[in-house]
Order: C-alpha cells, then sequence, then structure tokens
C-alpha cells in the first residue's frame, strides 16, 4: 500500500480508479458471472470497501486489481447468500464459457483479463433497440450514472432507469451471448458498435437541445470509447477511422464557441484555438483507415474532416478533394444527410447557385422535412445569392428546427442581419 491519504484525496483516487477501471471491472465481473446486475452491484460494493480501507490502508499501488479481487469476493458472498440466483447464473456462465474463452490479458494494465470488447458487442447487440444499445453503453462501458445517461437523452431519470434495466432483461432473457462475435460475423456487428459510440459523441459535439452547443463529457467519453477500441482492434481499419474522425472534429471544441457560449461558424473560428497534437494523432491515423482495401464511410469522413483541419483557412480548403470524398461517401453509404453536405462543399467549389440547385434537388426528401442543417444551408446560399426574403423564410423554418439556444441566437442574429 501507498503512504495514507487525507479522506478528500482518497476520494478522488476512488473516483479516478473507478472512473478508469470500471468498463474492464464490470466486463470481467460479467464474463465471470453472466449478469450485469451482479457485476454492477458488486462493483459498487468493492468503492464502498474502498473509500472505508484506503484511508486507513493507504491507496494500494494498483488500485484496479485490487477493486477486482474486491468486487469478486462480494459476488461470491452474494451467491452463497442465494442458492436460486446461483444456479441461474451456473447456467448463464457455462453458455458463457461454451462462447469462447476470455481474451489474452490486456498488457496495458494490473495483469487483469480484459473483456471489454465482450461487453461492446453485447450492449450493442442488435437484438436491443436503438436508444437501448446507446444507453447501456454510456452506462457500462463510459461509466456515466443512470442520472447522467438521462440528462444525455433529455428524458427523467426513471424513464432512462426502465430503460436501461429492460434492456438488461433482454439480455437475460434473449440469452444474448457475452461474447466476441467470430470472424464470419464481425463484418456484420461490428459496424453496429462503431455507430453505437459515433451516436454519444454526436450528441457530445452537438447536443440536441439545450443551453449548449456542445455537451463535451460525453465528446470525450466516446474518445475515450473509441481509444478502447482501437486497442482491442488494432487491425480494423474502420475503428481507425472512427477514432480519426472523432479525434479531427473535436479538436475544433475551443474554437466552436465564443465567450459567452455563442456559435461560431467553421470560416470564422480561429484555427490557432485548434488542438493540433489531436489533428496530428487524426490525420496518423487517416491512412491507416484508407488502405489496405474498399474504404469504409469512417474512415472518409475522416479524410474529409482532415482536409478541413489541414488549411490555414476556408478559401485556402481543397474543397474538390472534399467534392470528391463526398463522391465516394455516396457511393458507400448514400443518404440525403450526405448529400447536403456535398451540395455545401460544392457551393464552396463551383458557387451557390451550383449548391442551391443540389440543395433543391433534394427538397422532397422525407427525411430532410425536419432536418435543421437542411434549412440552414438553404437560407445561407440563398442569402449569398441576394434572394434575401426566401432566405428569410429559409432561416425561419431552422429558427423552428434548432435544438439548442446557442444555435436559435445564432441564426435570428442572421435572420436580422437580411434586414
Amino acid at each position: 500500500m501507498d503512504e495514507q491519504h487525507t479522506d478528500g484525496s482518497v476520494t478522488l483516487s476512488v473516483a479516478a480508479a473507478f472512473r478508469e477501471e470500471r468498463g474492464r471491472l464490470l466486463a470481467a465481473l460479467v464474463h465471470r458471472f453472466g449478469d450485469l446486475d451482479l457485476a454492477e452491484d458488486a462493483a459498487s460494493e468493492a468503492i464502498e470497501a474502498a473509500l472505508a480501507r484506503w484511508p486507513v490502508d493507504g491507496v494500494p499501488s494498483r488500485p484496479g486489481a485490487w477493486l477486482m479481487t474486491t468486487a469478486r469476493r462480494r459476488a461470491v458472498d452474494r451467491l452463497r447468500r442465494d442458492r436460486t440466483y446461483a444456479d441461474r447464473l451456473a447456467l448463464l456462465a457455462v453458455e458463457s464459457q461454451r462462447a469462447g474463452p476470455a481474451p489474452a490479458a490486456d498488457a496495458g494494465g494490473d495483469d487483469l483479463p480484459d473483456e471489454r470488447l465482450q461487453l461492446f458487442f453485447t450492449c450493442a447487440h442488435p437484438a436491443l433497440a436503438a436508444d437501448d444499445r446507446v444507453a447501456l453503453t454510456l452506462r457500462c462501458l463510459a461509466g456515466l450514472t443512470t442520472p447522467e445517461v438521462a440528462r444525455a437523452f433529455l428524458v427523467p431519470t426513471a424513464t432512462m432507469a426502465k430503460r436501461i434495466v429492460r434492456a438488461k432483461n433482454k439480455i437475460r432473457t434473449a440469452r444474448i451471448p457475452f461474447r466476441v462475435p467470430g470472424r464470419d460475423e464481425l463484418p456484420q456487428r461490428l459496424p453496429g458498435v462503431l455507430q453505437v459510440v459515433y451516436s454519444v459523441f454526436t450528441e457530445g459535439y452537438s447536443a440536441s437541445s439545450g443551453p449548449q452547443l456542445q455537451r463535451l463529457d460525453l465528446a470525450e467519453e466516446a474518445l475515450r470509447l473509441g481509444r478502447i477500441l482501437r486497442r482491442l482492434l488494432p487491425a480494423e481499419r474502420e475503428v481507425a477511422g472512427l477514432l480519426a474522425l472523432m479525434l479531427l472534429t473535436h479538436a475544433r471544441r475551443d474554437a466552436r464557441t465564443g465567450a459567452d457560449g455563442e456559435l461560431v461558424l467553421l470560416h470564422e473560428q480561429d484555427r490557432h484555438r485548434w488542438d493540433r497534437d489531436m489533428i496530428d494523432e487524426g490525420c496518423a491515423l487517416v491512412p491507416v483507415a484508407l488502405t489496405g482495401g474498399p474504404p469504409g464511410p469512417y474512415g472518409v469522413q475522416a479524410a474529409i474532416a482532415a482536409l478541413h483541419d489541414e488549411a490555414s483557412d476556408v478559401t485556402s480548403t481543397d474543397w474538390p478533394q472534399i467534392v470528391a470524398l463526398y463522391d465516394v461517401l455516396m457511393a458507400i453509404t448514400p443518404s440525403p444527410v450526405v448529400a447536403v453536405n456535398q451540395a455545401v462543399a460544392v457551393a464552396m467549389r463551383d458557387g451557390p447557385a451550383a449548391g442551391l440547385a443540389r440543395l433543391d434537388a433534394l427538397a422532397g426528401e422525407p427525411l430532410l422535412r425536419d432536418y435543421g442543417p437542411y434549412a440552414v444551408a438553404r437560407a445561407e446560399l440563398l442569402a449569398r445569392l441576394g434572394r434575401y426574403a426566401e432566405a428569410a423564410t429559409a432561416y425561419r423554418r431552422a429558427i423552428e428546427l434548432a435544438g439548442t439556444d446557442p444555435e436559435r441566437t445564432h441564426l435570428h442574429t442572421r435572420l436580422q442581419a437580411l434586414y
């Protein structure tokens, strides 16, 4: 044990250890005992024990191993008290072992086996509803509390608690295996895992509603999850692509808002405030994502983000290359949303009339009827063309669809500037 600490420093040490180790702790406990509820209860009891013992004994040199040993003992104690529960979990454990052995220990810490990859695929199983997958991932792998997850989804805590319970029950009753899919299943299942992580990041990058434009806590949790996936699946190019995309996007976080939290558009941002270390890290991953086979959607989006981040300003940005990359992206995953982004890039390359023509061609797309960025893009291009009355109509529609206060304030300012 280390030297004794004050109660305050010990509490911080417990919190830091638990945040770092939670995913590995839960994954190892679920692999051992086959049940998420038991794993969470045992982990919580281990934290309570740490808060009681570490002020007396000092913070251990390997806090993760200490928490794991304590949590396993608490889980065994509970099973000894409840034989019916133990019998049911024994069956689940047998099925889990049949699904495959635990992966090798992660060289990164404490000689504990790292089963987080199994927990990723369990939380993101296609049998679970899409929102439930994201909620369960935030709860189990990102370590957010149920109230924190509820805030991310903008629902009451009780509602989110029910959703998480529903997801756990689905895993239990459907006998969803706690395992990494085989090589033949991985191409089908991995995109779902990546989509869950990217959904977390997207909500952090651009909050769906509320007083702030960004939820930096969620974006940073998604980055942490992306780094874990990259470490656990180093050969998967789309994992590298997703991590690169998140890094290159999150690198602009400080410049996206002003002193009062107001929205700052890309062409107005102070690029000296961009995180160059994060940009360098993301750019280094782009070639990894794009070589060795056909490109995936995350790799292509990362390449687009890299072109933005490497340019000294908007006018020097390689817009022809960005448009070409959107052509590739449309061929891989065609969608009206991608088409909107491509139209904006075309406007930067060929002028606002060319971009507006593309946007107008999308007017009948049902998915864009309530898509705020579509209305914003039309408003901006109409204004650049001097068609102010039409631009005002588009801005008013964009204001109706805006989710956050900074977006609404910015759009109101743009609308007033037309008169």
